[in-house]
């Protein structure tokens, strides 16, 4: 497990410095930019009588966006990835943040600001993750369990440098539980054995990304999904919020959100049933960045 987490992590600062090494082209169509964030928590008590308990923390984020742009042809590319973990004494080691996320979306101009465009995403997570509610823990997901495919065509606006739009009216979105286990269970939609889920319908991405402040960065994402075979009026939405403001060169504050509604996802509800919540997460860090 250890050996696992080491590898991820040179994953991603290889990846960095890959990218960050890049020379810049002989013509102004490529234009590409990252941020390379480290961040540390350490908590040591001793005859505190207040209690707690000793902790160590990190999260390591890296973005980077590369973008073609000539004539009427657009290609722009998104990547995203981010691994945190805790240590605390009593409980062990523990996954706090894990995400793997790519998209790219090409288009050719047909009206001003308005592309016919292709799109393709795909997300899913280095790591395992468990429910630690039980004993032992469960496995609830790792690599590809889930993943997720979508390939879509449709229209692109960019109607300003810091807002596009991409629209999709056919899309194909493959749900993937490679997994043995947790596609015995059914889980993340796939019906009990099965390995893929396939959804045919229409999507929505909208993205805003701008310097909101000095020094402070304001980057979301949205993504609406409705499958036109199954429900269609339960609409799956995908809300990424990442913000980063700027102590100076060096050092900075991120703040991060993430919020899910996915009728496929089935959880525990309060009454003993199971059924598809909305799920949020946020994280707020301090370290070390740098940009590229």
């Amino acid at each position: 497990m250890i050996q696992k987490r080491c590898f991820i992590l040179t994953i991603m600062v290889l990846c960095a410095s890959v990218l960050s090494a890049q020379t810049e082209p002989d013509t102004c169509y490529w234009t590409g930019k990252g941020l390379f964030s480290v961040n540390l928590s350490q908590v040591s008590l001793t005859n505190w009588a207040a209690g707690g308990e000793n902790t160590v923390g990190f999260d390591v984020l890296m973005n980077y966006s590369l973008d073609y742009k000539k004539d009427k042809t657009i290609w722009q590319n998104r990547l995203e990835m981010n691994y945190g973990m805790n240590d605390m004494e009593t409980s062990g080691t523990r996954k706090t943040n894990d995400k793997l996320y790519f998209s790219s979306t090409y288009g050719y101009e047909i009206a001003k600001n308005l592309y016919l465009s292709s799109l393709l995403t795909f997300e899913t997570q280095f790591d395992e993750g468990f429910n630690y509610s039980t004993n032992p823990y469960t496995l609830i997901s790792k690599f590809m369990s889930p993943g997720y495919l979508t390939v879509g065509l449709g229209l692109t606006w960019t109607p300003k440098p810091w807002f596009k739009a991409t629209y999709t009216p056919a899309t194909w979105r493959g749900t993937f539980v490679t997994d043995d286990e947790l596609s015995a269970q059914g889980a993340f939609g796939v019906d009990p054995g099965e390995h893929l889920y396939s959804a045919f319908g229409s999507n929505l991405k909208m993205e805003y990304e701008q310097e909101i402040m000095e020094n402070i960065k304001l980057y979301s994402r949205l993504e609406l999904f409705s499958d036109y075979l199954d429900e269609p009026k339960n609409v799956d939405v995908k809300w990424d919020v990442q913000i980063t403001m700027a102590v100076n060169k060096w050092f900075s504050t991120n703040i991060s959100t993430n919020l899910i509604y996915d009728n496929d996802i089935k959880m525990l509800q309060d009454d003993g049933t199971k059924g598809p919540r909305t799920q949020f997460k946020e994280a707020l860090a301090v370290g070390f960045k740098f940009d590229f």
